[in-house]
């Protein structure tokens, strides 16, 4: 009978907690890639009072927790935070509050993360505690190639059209990831998944890919995005090809020998230079 009792006594806490009107709400389940950092969106409604044999007794929030694995957070349970504790492992940092938003970070996720989250709010009253029993189910990607996906498979764009390219992994999609991004090799500045390119220009074209930060396996196959030039950009095209080819030619027509060393005379350049260049100089 006292294994009963208890029974009965912890199911009724639980129709208590919910008929105050506790609540938590975050995702089924979040999809990361190893060592990227996530959020576990949480948001969260506390009851703002509870009758105490006619007595009104205000609600305070006195303590959060997130825990890893456990349906119901309590006494000893190991946390992943504490709001109460000076030893949280500075991986999980909350981001959230006391009065209603919970979301979880964590930075340089591993295997072990890949696990079921909860989150717990304690009150002056233990009638208002509550733990938010569904969780958020964190899936770890390990090693997946990103891959990068636009509304245009061919890659042809006319000058002045905008284009949206989105890195994910190739096993699902994967959100809140920290990306880098490169165009023929070279570092761009954005860091999110997706790259928004507008008003696009001859010059916007190349061989686009992007990865992981700090994660080098993780490099997508190159997008070849091409974007037709107008008339005048490809006349400015020509003559700068026409230009820098004349100048290597006769450079190579001014290199003198001294000794055994081959000098490029310093004014060799400087004449070959368009004339507005050399007054931009001055």
């Amino acid at each position: 009978m006292a294994v009963w009792d208890r029974k009965i006594s912890c199911c009724f806490t639980l129709l208590l907690a919910g008929a105050l009107g506790q609540s938590v709400n975050y995702p089924h389940t979040v999809w990361a890639m190893k060592g990227s950092t996530v959020l576990l969106p949480c948001s969260f409604t506390p009851p703002k009072s509870v009758n105490d044999n006619g007595t009104e007794v205000l609600i305070e929030i006195i303590r959060v927790v997130w825990c890893k694995n456990h349906p119901i957070r309590h006494g000893s349970t190991p946390s992943v935070y504490d709001s109460e504790s000076n030893n949280n492992d500075p991986r999980y940092r909350y981001l959230g509050n006391k009065k209603g938003d919970c979301t979880l970070q964590i930075t340089d996720l591993q295997k072990e993360d890949g696990a079921t989250f909860r989150f717990r709010m304690e009150t002056n009253d233990s009638r208002a505690t509550f733990t938010g029993q569904s969780g958020v189910r964190v899936r770890v990607v390990d090693g997946d190639q990103m891959k990068i996906r636009s509304s245009r498979d061919d890659g042809e764009f006319k000058r002045g059209e905008a284009v949206t390219l989105n890195c994910s992994a190739e096993s699902c999609t994967i959100h809140q990831l920290e990306v880098s991004w490169f165009r023929d090799g070279h570092a761009l500045s954005e860091s999110g998944p997706a790259l928004h390119l507008s008003d696009l220009t001859a010059k916007d074209s190349g061989n686009y890919t992007c990865g992981l930060k700090k994660n080098e396996r993780t490099l997508s196959v190159p997008y070849s995005l091409h974007v037709e030039a107008d008339e005048a950009e490809e006349a400015e095209e020509e003559e700068q090809k026409h230009f820098y080819m004349i100048l290597k030619h006769e450079s190579s027509k001014c290199v003198r020998k001294k000794g055994n060393m081959t000098v490029q005379p310093p004014d060799a350049v400087e004449e070959l230079r368009r004339p507005e260049e050399r007054g931009r100089a001055v």
